[in-house]
């Protein structure tokens, strides 16, 4: 009986943590339903429910909300970050794990310590070296940026990968495949749910980051923008009573693609955290 009382109140503190969490959302989606465009403080639902702001967002962007051009600009800046920080880490992972040199363990250290460090202290360091090199203020640039240091997030795949038993490399081995045949033609197939790991993490940052992505692109024109700079921009003082109930469905459009994404391969994800936390 008192197991089940347990299992009761904590059953109804997580239900009422979850309606909390909930508020904000719902609201969210809420008011970008409403034909107010401000902020409405006086209800919590729309007295007038309407779609002008999605069909503002798509079909008639302007000067202030060009949120085409800054959500082509996001897409281009994750898939290609996405991209090629999934193959920076597999391969760093896959060298940490299933090769065996000089001054590995060294290096493994010399990475751990290095991720440790906040990268808001190398930001203005990372910005000077990219207008030297002519690549700041543009979305390459910003590629660049998210892409050059993912190797260092390796520690969780290199993780999955020694899981691997050691005997099927072993064998790939005796028949005369290389390491370039053993990762690709072994390693990669039995490793799905990590690669889903490493993919939606790599998309993540690019997608929702505003500090960078603000300090590097410097242009005026909103065309030039990434989502988080143009959703931001629309909550400034003098556009929140024009622009937020357009900000709030921006929101929700931005939040699609990612909890798709999380739906479709949450059983790939979750193996992939789990299965990195096997060994170290």
């Amino acid at each position: 009986m008192k197991k089940t009382v347990n299992m009761v109140i904590r059953h109804i503190f997580l239900a009422f943590l979850a309606f909390v969490w909930l508020i904000p959302i719902v609201w969210l989606l809420a008011t970008s339903f409403s034909s107010y465009k401000g902020i409405n403080t006086m209800h919590f639902f729309p007295t007038e429910w309407s779609l002008d702001n999605y069909m503002q967002l798509f079909f008639r962007p302007d000067t202030v909300a060009n949120f085409p051009a800054w959500f082509r600009n996001s897409m281009i800046i994750g898939v290609f970050s996405c991209i090629i920080s999934t193959m920076f880490v597999l391969m760093v992972a896959y060298s940490m794990s299933c090769m065996r040199f000089n001054g590995r363990k060294a290096v493994m250290s010399f990475a751990i310590i290095l991720g440790m460090f906040p990268g808001v202290l190398s930001m203005i360091a990372v910005y000077f070296v990219m207008k030297l090199i002519g690549l700041s203020n543009s979305l390459v640039g910003l590629i660049v940026i998210y892409s050059a240091g993912s190797g260092l997030g390796y520690l969780i795949c290199k993780g999955f990968f020694d899981t691997i038993p050691v005997s099927l490399r072993e064998s790939a081995k005796l028949e005369g495949a290389n390491e370039l045949i053993i990762f690709s033609k072994i390693v990669i197939p039995l490793s799905k749910p990590i690669i889903v790991y490493t993919v939606i993490n790599s998309f993540l940052a690019p997608w929702m980051d505003f500090v960078m992505a603000k300090l590097m692109i410097r242009s005026k024109d909103p065309g030039d923008w990434t989502v988080a700079m143009g959703l931001f921009n629309l909550v400034q003082r003098t556009l929140v009573g024009d622009y937020f109930s357009v900000f709030c469905a921006g929101g929700i459009i931005v939040a699609i693609p990612i909890s798709v994404l999380f739906v479709v391969m949450q059983r790939f994800y979750v193996e992939g955290i789990t299965g990195g936390a096997v060994k170290g």
